[in-house]
This record gives structure tokens, sequence and C-alpha cells, in this order.
């Protein structure tokens, strides 16, 4: 599995926003520069997380982006979803449902895919934004 800049980038300007809308709704355009991500990109990628109904938009002048839920109830699987769609490690009709593969009863191989699948899922979802967000204020610290 592969994720793409969406899931990247969208990842970054997550846990940006997680770390600084506490203090204010937070414009494209800050998290954009602080990020290094070209506004039309982030753009789209909001546009996603916000159907996702991970974050929600503020309107006026002191409006901007702000997390739908706080950050420790919202994993990272849950972002790139958002953003990637399935997180599948393989393209296999059979490995969610059984239907979509005429040869899923003889196929051995996916068991293979199925504990990958099942590693990668648990692995994403029990990641908190939140603890992403200490991580990045330690950095900070540090590089200060």
């Amino acid at each position: 599995m592969t994720l793409s800049t969406k899931g990247r980038y969208g990842l970054r300007a997550m846990i940006d926003l997680a770390d600084f809308s506490e203090e204010s709704p937070q414009s494209i355009a800050n998290i954009a520069q602080r990020q290094s991500i070209s506004d039309s990109y982030l753009e789209q990628l909001m546009a996603k997380l916000k159907k996702a109904n991970l974050i929600k938009s503020i309107r006026g002048s002191q409006g901007g982006y702000v997390l739908a839920r706080p950050s420790n109830e919202i994993s990272v699987g849950e972002i790139l979803r958002a953003l990637e769609g399935d997180l599948l490690p393989i393209k296999c009709l059979g490995l969610r449902d059984e239907s979509g593969c005429q040869d899923s009863d003889k196929c051995v191989t996916k068991n293979v895919w199925k504990r990958i699948d099942d590693s990668i899922q648990n692995a994403v979802d029990s990641i908190l934004l939140s603890e992403l967000v200490e991580d990045n204020r330690k950095l900070r610290i540090t590089e200060n």
C-alpha cells in the first residue's frame, strides 16, 4: 500500500489544524504556508475532510477551519480513508466481500492479504490525531 500526496499532505494539514485551531479557526493560507502545501491543493483536501465530517468551516472575517471533534476522537485511519478511500494492500475482490470473487473459496493467498489488511487497519485506527499533535509540539520545542 502506498499513500498518495493526498494522504500525506492531508494528515499533515490535520495535525496542523488540530495544533493551531485550539486558539482560533485556521485559514487555508495559514495551514498551507506552515506546511508548504499549495493553497489550491489544500482546498481540495479540506473539502474531502469536511465531507467526511472531520473538520468544519467557520464563516466570517475571523473564520477558517476547526476540527469537527476533539483530536483524541479522530484516528489516522479515519483521515486517510477520507482522503485516499479504501486502504486495501492489494486489489482483491474477495478480501472483504467473499461474493466479490469467484475463486475466493479456493484462494490460499487471500488469507495473507487479509492478515496484512487487518494489520494496516488496526495500526492506522489505533493512532489518534491527538498523539501526533503532542509529538509535533515536542518536535517544535526541541527545534527552538
